[in-house]
């Protein structure tokens, strides 16, 4: 018999500006209060992170690629499950339907989490890895998971440089939004949307 399985929605990504390639995306599950944290690449957090924005590459990136490929060939993935938590690793795969026939592939949680985004299919786990890895955080507090996002919201970083965005109006950064993307520069593209997302707090 099948383990019952417990469908999760991506709650944010956060990322530490003194730290290069420290980015966390935290999932929570739907019916409770618990939220998982899953250390990820910077490739794929920006890939996650323009996806969530509803921003436009000029150019596919590779889980866009991997999208209009499937397509291509008449392949759906109907959900991604994270199905295994072994010494800090989360494990997951794609549980694809082609011909009618359901194939399973073995998938990095970050990639499944981004591919999940453009295939518009739930992630799901189960609870044994929600008991290993799920913590309650305080409401509306997503960035706790990082030690990082943890010093940013109890001032310790406050007296540190001032970010080059912040003397910059809305328009500005949207036009400068913008102009990363174009160029390909996701992670400035993330810092930029970071600082809007500030503002509108």
């Amino acid at each position: 018999m099948d383990k019952p399985k417990i469908k999760l929605n991506i709650l944010g990504l956060s990322y530490s500006q003194t730290q290069s390639g420290a980015y966390a995306l935290v999932l929570a599950e739907e019916e409770g209060e618990r939220r998982i944290p899953i250390i990820i690449g910077a490739v794929e957090a920006q890939s996650i992170a323009i996806k969530l924005e509803g921003l436009e590459p000029p150019r596919p990136l590779t889980h866009d690629l991997f999208l209009n490929f499937a397509r291509a060939f008449k392949i759906d993935i109907i959900e991604v499950v994270i199905y295994k938590l072994e010494e800090g690793i989360f494990y997951s795969e794609l549980v694809c339907l082609y011909n009618d026939e359901i194939v399973r592939i073995d998938s990095r949680t970050s990639d499944a989490v981004s591919l999940a985004l453009r295939f518009n299919c739930p992630i799901y786990t189960y609870e044994e890895i929600l008991q290993k890895a799920g913590i309650v955080l305080d409401f509306g507090d997503q960035d706790e998971p990082t030690p990082e996002a943890s010093k940013k919201s109890s001032g310790k970083t406050s007296a540190g440089p001032r970010s080059p965005l912040a003397d910059k109006t809305m328009q500005e950064l949207k036009d400068m939004l913008n102009d990363a993307v174009e160029k390909e520069n996701y992670e400035k593209a993330s810092e930029i949307r970071d600082e809007i997302k500030r503002r509108k707090k």
